[in-house]
């Protein structure tokens, strides 16, 4: 076999890691797995090594390499960042309106407008010549910032060269800097963990992350990136000419660009969109949104439009939201135990509305947590709701205690609350658990997990309801559902013949759910809907899953040893076994369909599902596609292959015309899958 000269392999490897990248941070479609992406990036370090001069500035391995600098330097932006003015109101959104329209006529309005998500970040621009970052820089005072070129190098989703022949030979490219809400949770817990002081909200650990002075302490924090604008020296024209094709531009050049905008033709589309982001999709997000921006469409009237006194543009307004962060006051620090057992302490609030909901229950993560945030009973405390079911304490507000208060201890639970327990630690983790398999504390949560909806999603089996069961005691762990009866359920309250026939007959209809529901249901330590369904389409079966060692589970590719060694543990436990063969008898199905690699009717496709269908829910038209070799994600991009429609679709169904994506309803969707192409 003829070896490959140095200096070509390099460039393989460099153009295979940008792709990786590209598909991973643009497209949301990784193709290589993290230790194929690492091997590739080592034997990349090892030619660069071995041959400098083969070294360049858009190499992958140039991300983390500068010395810490004395100073941060100042960076001349090549246009000018400008802020944005505000509209808290729908009304004062149609004031902006007007005034635009004063000015350019009724040409704005008859453009349209582009909406896109307000991130609460910092912002940054990046600078481009012939296609290669060469500068970054902090927004500053908006004429001159602070040069972190070496810093954003760390950013894995900030390329090091762009893609496309299109690029103009200068350019900066403006967008924001954030941390991820579940990426800066899991840091706080690894700081507690080292014993280090744990860090107060997303925004400010980004904006300090991008000023550390050593690179290598920026490259540990989990820091991503959003582009919005470009901005290009005097007389360049630019391959677009409106907003939307620039942020069509942005993601083709191979920078991220965040989801959720939305093309409007009118502001009431406007106003809809922002009411639809404020009540629903904000608190789905996994990072931090003050609101919305507003461009109008057309480039050409932007120009015309032109800037408030060199400060706000006039063809842009910032559609500001409620706060989603509230201060009220911390009653009291209590304990659940959850479904395997974890001790997870919570916050019970002086009711405070945050968004428009009425927030009562905070999370507090972890024991070590409460105590490097120094919460006490009393304390005022800024609450958070995004991006969590349940809203978070972000901290106290030390300024606000009483200086002769003496700071309480936080003790941490040596027995468990609910069934007096002696609980363990597991050395690698900073949850403690309570071991006891037939706590009352884990039964009911447990069964609570396994009627839900992503698990054997039994209707009408509701929290309540299964509090009702156990104080019954009809039901004492998740086998015991199966063996209920119209007649013990009408001995109950709030139970009539019908709905007591229903919950009877949704349990029944639950017995079909396939393995991977019911391996989710169990509760498996580590075992997340995800997991299950890899193991339940591996291995087929209940009892091909019971007799796999460690090994053979960790030849899953997605799995890694914690969820091998959690699942081996589990199948030998002898009540998890005594529980799993109860199900069996129950009638329970114990294997998982299998698609057929040749013939799955979505084998290759990606789909998004939105709406309501009319049969099927949204978990089971997932179910079905993925059974047949689809992959179903949550947006609508370019990469997305159909867009299964229901009734009152969104923001997905207009994206989707706009790109050329294929859509569909739920007959076309279950006549395909009935149909597979053979060809």
């Amino acid at each position: 076999m003829t070896k490959v000269p140095p200096g070509r392999r390099a460039a393989e490897l460099r153009a295979l890691l940008h792709q990786a990248s590209y598909e991973y941070y643009v497209l949301d479609r990784p193709a290589l797995s993290d230790a194929e992406y690492d091997r590739l990036f080592r034997e990349l370090q090892t030619i660069e090594k071995e041959h400098p001069e083969l070294r360049t500035a858009d190499s992958p391995t140039q991300r983390v390499g500068a010395e810490p600098a004395s100073a941060l330097a100042k960076h001349t932006h090549l246009v000018p960042m400008i802020s944005l003015g505000n509209a808290f109101t729908e009304a004062e959104l149609a004031d902006w309106e007007e005034r635009i329209a004063r000015l350019v006529g009724d040409d704005a309005r008859r453009a349209g407008f582009v909406a896109e998500l307000k991130i609460d970040g910092t912002a940054v621009s990046l600078t481009y010549e012939n296609g290669v970052f060469v500068k970054g820089a902090t927004r500053g005072n908006g004429t001159v910032g602070e040069d972190v070129t070496a810093n954003l190098r760390t950013l894995r989703d900030v390329p090091l060269r762009l893609r496309g022949d299109d690029v103009p030979r200068l350019l900066e490219i403006r967008g924001e800097v954030y941390m991820p809400f579940t990426k800066f949770e899991k840091m706080n817990e690894e700081r507690v963990a080292a014993g280090e002081p744990v860090f107060a909200n997303p925004r400010n650990s980004a904006a300090g992350a991008l000023r550390q002075l050593d690179p290598s302490i920026t490259a540990k924090r989990p820091l991503r990136f959003f582009g919005y604008t470009v901005a290009v020296p005097p007389g360049v024209t630019l391959p677009f000419d409106t907003q939307w094709g620039l942020l069509e531009a942005l993601q083709r050049w191979g920078i991220p660009v965040a989801p959720g905008r939305k093309c409007c033709k009118s502001l009431p589309e406007v106003n809809e969109w922002a009411r639809d982001v404020e009540a629903r999709v904000r608190a789905e997000l996994d990072f931090g949104i003050d609101g919305g921006v507003i461009k109008v469409d057309s480039l050409r009237l932007q120009d015309e439009l032109g800037v408030v006194g060199g400060r706000e543009p006039r063809w842009a307004i910032a559609r500001k939201f409620a706060p989603d962060i509230a201060e009220t006051t911390l009653l009291d620090i209590q304990v659940n135990v959850g479904r395997t057992g974890a001790l997870n302490p919570f916050a019970v609030l002086e009711a405070v509305e945050i968004g428009g909901t009425t927030v009562r229950l905070a999370t507090l993560h972890n024991f070590d947590l409460v105590r490097a945030k120094d919460l006490r009973r009393g304390d005022r405390v800024l609450v958070k709701r995004a991006g969590d079911v349940i809203p978070q304490v972000i901290g106290p507000i030390p300024e606000k205690r009483d200086a002769n208060d003496p700071p309480p201890k936080t003790r941490t639970p040596t027995k468990c609350p609910s069934c007096g327990t002696k609980v363990e630690r597991d050395e690698e983790e900073v949850a403690i658990y309570c071991p006891n398999v037939a706590c009352p504390g884990r039964q009911l949560e447990a069964l609570v997990h396994f009627a839900s909806r992503h698990a054997m999603d039994i209707r009408g089996l509701s929290y309540a309801r299964i509090e009702q069961l156990i104080a019954a005691s009809l039901v004492h762990d998740v086998a015991d559902i199966y063996a209920l009866t119209v007649e013990q359920l009408l001995t109950l309250e709030r139970f009539a013949e019908t709905s007591a026939q229903n919950l009877v007959d949704a349990i029944t209809a639950s017995r079909a759910q396939p393995l991977s529901r019911l391996l989710f249901g169990l509760g498996v330590r580590h075992v997340g809907q995800t997991a299950a369904q890899l193991l339940a389409r591996h291995f087929g079966s209940m009892e091909a899953l019971r007799r796999a060692t460690v090994d053979d589970i960790l030849a899953l590719r997605g799995v890694g040893e914690t969820i091998a060694i959690a699942v081996v543990a589990y199948f030998n436990d002898a009540s998890s076994i005594a529980l799993v063969k109860k199900l069996e008898r129950a009638g329970l199905t114990m294997t998982e369909p299998v698609a057929v690699a040749a013939g799955g009717a979505f084998k290759g496709m990606t789909a998004v599902v939105t709406g309501t269908l009319p049969t099927l829910s949204r978990a089971q038209a997932t179910e079905l596609i993925e059974s047949q070799g689809g992959r179903v994600t949550s947006g609508v991009s370019k990469a997305t292959t159909f867009l299964v429609v229901g009734a009152d679709a969104g923001s997905k169904l207009d994206k989707a015309r706009q790109l050329g994506v294929e859509t569909i309803d739920e007959a076309e969707l279950l006549r395909r899958a009935a149909t597979p192409d053979t060809e």
